[in-house]
């Protein structure tokens, strides 16, 4: 009896807050009548093709698409107003992800709505994923500037949509993300970027951006994420970005850029991704203030100018993970401290440089190496690989290199070693008085004599 009486109360219990919540959700007021026209006439641009008005005939923030998101007022007796009454729409999302994320598909000829600019006036997020991708380009211009309200605006793979940056961010000084890839966005980063002060990610990859990147970006003082990758920016990098004391990851790849990698980058102490490859870095050697940023796991300069020899800077990077060094004009010797310190090197590419000498014997230590590329360089003497690693490693265009039966020269499973020559065996040198003074056998042992001879006659 104790049990059912429990059970009972129980489920009472659960009934009560059932109601409670089912009487709650009746008593949130409904979308604006003005927002939930405009969701239906944006949907409708996006993708015509289905009956969004026949779908979702309810109040859209009781069932609507997956993306589309309301917020309500706060209780308040003072609030007597239609609008504060009302819900609102705070993030559309547009753009089929995936099953985890379903939003609203884009159909081949999705237009862009103007209402979306002036009709949400709460709006917090704004996201766009392949939905203007049509081969030809729609160029827009005189966009009315977006709501101010705005913290999140992502903006992914949408190569049709091609209009100037600086109109399109106006007024934006509540934004937190600011995610622009692989799009149509064209001119300069505005200066007056610097005063979105609670900025955390400044992601402007694969659009079409140019001119010099502006020295207010050091003014973010919460930005973590920094990409500017893959555009036609020129110029030096502004010495002011060694301000962001917060970034974690700083990624200029793929454009322009010339003068000097700016000594300032030392102040980035939090840094754990740097990229600065195929840029035009002129002949300033690798900076040795990498060796002062103890953060950094991954740390790519390929395709620059910077000439010189690989520093002593390792000591203090052992998190280090993946090194690009590619085609940077290197000279000199591989350091034998990369293998001392950094144990945890799982990515190493020296090749299309000039270096000389040895492969250091503590490369072949690095057991988390998935691949070493040192294609195409002046090295010399014997592989240090294994079998256990030698599938990955690259050392084609290396003539004076050779290997022992270690290491197969097959190039198998993503390896590439090119026309290596197995090593030549080693001569143990025994000296002239015990082959030739036979004075000097006394008390030789002539096992030991026995080997000489082979040694030296048969390379056995």
């Amino acid at each position: 009896m104790a049990v059912l009486s429990t059970a009972n109360a129980v489920t009472t219990t659960l009934l009560c807050f059932f109601i409670f919540f089912i009487s709650l959700s009746h008593q949130q007021p409904p979308l604006d009548s003005a927002e939930q026209e405009a969701v239906y006439a944006v949907l409708n641009s996006l993708n015509p093709t289905i009956p969004w008005r026949t779908l979702f005939s309810d109040d859209l923030c009781l069932s609507a698409p997956h993306g589309i998101v309301c917020d309500y007022p706060l209780p308040s007796s003072s609030s007597t107003t239609e609008q504060s009454q009302s819900a609102h729409v705070v993030e559309l999302s547009f753009g089929y992800v995936s099953d985890e994320t379903p939003n609203p598909p884009c159909s081949d000829n999705a237009t862009l709505n103007p209402l979306l600019f002036t009709s949400f006036p709460y709006l917090r997020k704004l996201f766009f994923y392949k939905c203007f991708n049509s081969t030809q380009s729609s160029h827009l211009s005189d966009l009315p500037p977006l709501p101010p309200t705005l913290e999140e605006l992502v903006f992914i793979e949408n190569p049709a949509f091609v209009t100037p940056l600086a109109p399109f961010l106006r007024n934006l000084t509540a934004l937190r993300r600011l995610v622009l890839v692989g799009n149509g966005f064209s001119g300069e980063v505005p200066p007056q970027i610097g005063a979105f002060a609670d900025l955390e990610e400044v992601t402007l990859s694969g659009n079409q951006l140019s001119g010099e990147v502006p020295a207010s970006l050091g003014l973010l003082k919460k930005v973590k994420i920094l990409d500017l990758s893959h555009n036609t920016f020129k110029g030096c990098v502004p010495e002011k970005l060694g301000n962001l004391t917060q970034l974690l990851k700083l990624d200029l790849s793929y454009n322009g850029f010339g003068c000097k990698i700016p000594e300032s980058l030392r102040g980035l102490q939090c840094l754990e991704f740097l990229d600065m490859s195929f840029n035009g870095f002129g002949n300033f050697g690798v900076p040795l203030f990498l060796g002062e940023i103890p953060r950094l796991k991954e740390v790519y300069l390929s395709g620059n100018l910077l000439s010189g020899v690989i520093p002593e800077i390792w000591e203090n990077l052992g998190g280090v993970v993946k090194i690009g060094f590619s085609e940077i004009g290197l000279t000199g010797k591989i350091p034998a401290s990369m293998g001392v310190y950094l144990k945890n090197l799982s990515y190493l590419g020296l090749d299309n440089n000039k270096l000389e000498g040895p492969v250091p014997e503590e490369l072949g230590l690095l057991e988390f190496a998935d691949e070493i590329n040192l294609e195409n360089n002046n090295l010399t003497g014997r592989v240090p690989f294994s079998a256990k690693n030698g599938h990955k490693i690259k050392l084609a265009g290396n003539r004076g290199l050779c290997f022992h039966n270690q290491i197969s020269c097959s190039g198998e499973n993503g390896g590439r070693v090119g026309q290596l020559k197995p090593c030549k065996k080693t001569a143990v040198t025994v000296p002239a008085a015990v082959l030739f003074n036979g004075a000097s056998l006394v008390g030789f042992d002539p096992l030991t004599l026995v080997l000489g001879f082979l040694f030296v006659f048969t390379g056995f």
